[in-house]
């Protein structure tokens, strides 16, 4: 795709291929299956894992059956099968406990569909770098014991949609506390933050009469969404990640009576933001609709945890605010913040809000508790940002380190390695060293951009930090082809 876009040619989009950029292919495009080899011409299976298949004959038919084989066969051999790493929680949430023979499969990369959790043996503890748990508030004493009162006050609650009888005061005041944080006048709740991107956009994007602008690095919900609105007649144009000269272009160019620039404000994969206050300017010149995804920026971001838009005063000109509870609100679940006329058309069109069950009476009550938790409790966010800082001066003062990422301006930190073998390495010698750090690899990023990511909770402790910093060092000097590459990847 060039950096101009078209808007008279068949765009080049996620609904017709994939999303494409200069710098960086799409992160969810599968690779091309062909003809595969029979499943035991694979990559061998680890022989301990083992499944209740032989607990009863499979009735899957056999043409069904031959498909699955080769298309898993296919993955194995593509190296981009996928297997779970079972842990088991504990009161800090920047430690887990996993099995000893779920770290032996991790460290492997053998698979693993949960039987791990079957294998005897002691729990081992590892410091936890890989998930968005930002604020820690997941553990918080607070926020468990709210979800407590709530389970044994009504169980579950309501076990129907929001339009029958699954809402109830607590989700109401969950979505005013939402609207507030947010600056908007309305918010509607959805069953996870994908259901919130995905439908949203297929409802309000979903004609003939629409064009859809969309970042290349965008998240993969937003990618359906955009899928799903082009198979209802909009016209999908994808930028190169924050060229918003390319995006200007384009725009010009276009004449399709309803526009929507959609953005993640936070990008997860690369830790860097979206230019909101340049995105507003060109919203009031050219009176397109702006969606921002503020998923990983929500509670994290701004002055009082609004997003990337709050941090920039731009909240007004963001016209509809996703969000999700399952990250740094520690819960889950997400949400539109928006108008009270936006919200009244997804309660009758978005059909992942409108078909799926409300969220369940202890997940409300945690995400509510949350909330509240960081209003009172600034600190939390404070430690946050100062943890982000000292990760920072901790890479900057180790140049091999330094050379492989650029400089920390998210809790989010991005070490380019680049062959896939490399990364997996670099993330089991972690784990052998107690750090749970994951390696990213195709089709999540493009071929040669392999990465460990990190990303940093205010439950970390300043030690877990600094040790944290000195492994990454260690371990990625020894990868002699990092430092060669980095740069231009980033």
């Amino acid at each position: 795709m060039t950096s101009a876009i078209d808007s008279t040619e068949t765009p080049r989009t996620p609904c017709n291929a994939v999303f494409r950029s200069p710098r960086r292919s799409s992160p969810h495009t599968p690779p091309p299956m062909g003809t595969s080899p029979p499943r035991d011409a694979a990559r061998p299976l680890d022989p301990r894992a083992r499944s209740n298949a032989s607990a009863s004959a499979s009735t899957i038919p056999a043409s069904w059956d031959a498909w699955l084989s080769t298309q898993n066969a296919a993955l194995a051999r593509a190296g981009v099968d996928r297997a779970l790493r079972p842990v088991t929680p504990t009161d800090d949430a920047a430690r887990h406990l996993a099995r000893r023979d779920t770290h032996e499969r991790w460290r492997a990369n053998a698979p693993d569909l949960g039987e791990s959790c079957d294998a005897p043996g002691p729990r081992e503890t590892v410091r936890a770098f890989g998930g968005n748990d930002y604020l820690g508030l997941s553990a918080h004493a607070r926020c468990r014991a709210a979800a407590a009162r709530a389970a044994a006050a009504h169980g579950c609650g309501p076990r129907s949609s929001a339009l029958v009888s699954g809402y109830t005061d607590a989700h109401r005041a969950l979505e005013r506390s939402l609207a507030a944080l947010c600056e908007t006048e309305e918010c509607v709740l959805f069953p996870s933050g994908y259901g919130a991107n995905a439908t949203t956009l297929a409802a309000t994007c979903g004609s003939s009469e629409c064009a859809i602008f969309s970042d290349a690095l965008n998240h993969a919900s937003i990618v359906d969404g955009c899928r799903l609105a082009k198979a209802s007649g909009a016209s999908v144009f994808v930028f190169p990640h924050r060229d918003y000269d390319a995006l200007e272009r384009a725009l010009r160019r276009c004449e399709a009576p309803r526009r929507v620039v959609v953005s993640d404000s936070l990008f997860s994969m690369d830790g860097d933001y979206a230019d909101v206050e340049r995105l507003a300017r060109m919203k009031r010149e050219h009176g397109f609709l702006l969606v921002l995804d503020e998923a990983h920026a929500t509670l994290v971001c701004g002055a009082r945890g609004g997003g990337v838009a709050q941090r920039h005063g731009a909240c007004a000109d963001v016209d509809v605010h996703v969000g999700t509870l399952s990250k740094a609100v520690g819960a889950h679940g997400g949400f539109v913040a928006c108008s009270r006329e936006m919200k009244r058309f997804l309660v009758s069109r978005a059909r992942g809000q409108i078909f799926s069950t409300a969220l369940p009476a202890p997940v409300v009550a945690a995400a509510l508790e949350s909330l509240r938790v960081v209003e009172e409790t600034p600190s939390i966010r404070e430690n946050l940002w100062r943890n982000v800082a000292r990760f920072d001066a901790a890479v900057r003062a180790k140049p091999r380190l330094a050379a492989t990422t650029r400089p920390l301006e998210s809790p989010i930190g991005v070490f380019i390695v680049g062959a896939p073998d490399a990364a997996l390495r670099a993330s089991a010698e972690l784990l052998r060293r107690g750090f749970h750090v994951p390696a990213i690899r195709p089709p999540t990023v493009p071929e040669g951009t392999c990465r460990l990511r990190v990303t940093l909770s205010a439950a970390h402790r300043p030690g877990d930090i600094d040790a944290l910093a000195d492994a990454l060092d260690d371990v990625l000097s020894a990868e002699t082809t990092t430092t060669t590459t980095t740069r231009s990847k980033l």
